[in-house]
């Protein structure tokens, strides 16, 4: 099970960024309308390099390094499986899905494997877990968005967003326990695909045309050096 040294507010941290970013959303409606390309390039470059600077070396310290590269090209794979029925929420953009009052099931459940997976590594590389929560914010914030402009009733979107936003820590304490932490290795290089492909995204669509853009640039250069700080 989980270790005592881990402190509870880093388990619960993730989940009460997500809370809190709806919450801001919900209550200053106006920020729907926000554009949030800085925001997603920022988080997209400080998880990218917390993923290289951390999670890689980690990965590749534990476990044979052509399993490690398996590993991590069957979670890009994972990711872009996801993506077909997420329409790209992971990484800021909500595609393809009517404003209907159907809950939209898919979103939903892709979402929670994605978010259950980002918290496989935390126990085991705590700085990582600034890298989650700086990327929830924006992604948060869009996702929100969209479902506050849907026809879905308010009950079922806080339903959405607390149980989307439990997924993480229940990763976290998860993959602790001893059944599953013996796969812990081969479940790290899977969460450092996941993460990779979600991280190079975001940097190439947070720009409009993939044109060259100097404030984009600069957050994105703040964004990998105080992520190699911490």
């Amino acid at each position: 099970m989980i270790t005592d040294t881990f402190p509870l507010f880093q388990i619960v941290l993730p989940a009460l960024s997500v809370i809190s970013s709806f919450a801001v959303l919900y209550f200053f409606r106006s920020l729907q309308n926000r554009n949030y390309n800085l925001l997603l390039a920022f988080s997209g470059a400080f998880l990218l390099a917390l993923t290289l600077f951390e999670l890689l070396p980690s990965a590749y310290a534990i476990q044979n390094d052509r399993i490690a590269g398996i590993f991590i090209a069957i979670g890009i794979l994972l990711q872009i499986l996801l993506e077909f029925f997420s329409k790209g929420a992971e990484h800021g953009h909500v595609h393809g899905f009517k404003q209907d009052l159907n809950f939209p099931w898919l979103l939903f459940i892709s979402l929670c494997i994605h978010a259950f997976l980002e918290g496989i590594p935390l126990e085991e590389n705590r700085d990582f877990v600034w890298a989650i929560i700086v990327h929830k914010v924006p992604v948060v914030l869009i996702l929100g968005s969209f479902l506050l402009k849907s026809p879905l009733s308010t009950r079922y979107i806080w339903f959405f967003i607390i149980l989307f936003a439990l997924m993480t820590p229940l990763g976290t304490v998860l993959s602790q326990y001893a059944p599953v932490h013996q796969y812990y290795p081969y479940l790290l290089s899977l969460v450092i695909g996941v993460v990779l492909h979600v991280s190079t995204i975001i940097l190439f669509e947070s720009s409009k045309d993939h044109s060259f853009n100097r404030r984009k640039l600069a957050v994105i250069i703040l964004g990998m050096v105080l992520a190699f700080l911490l």
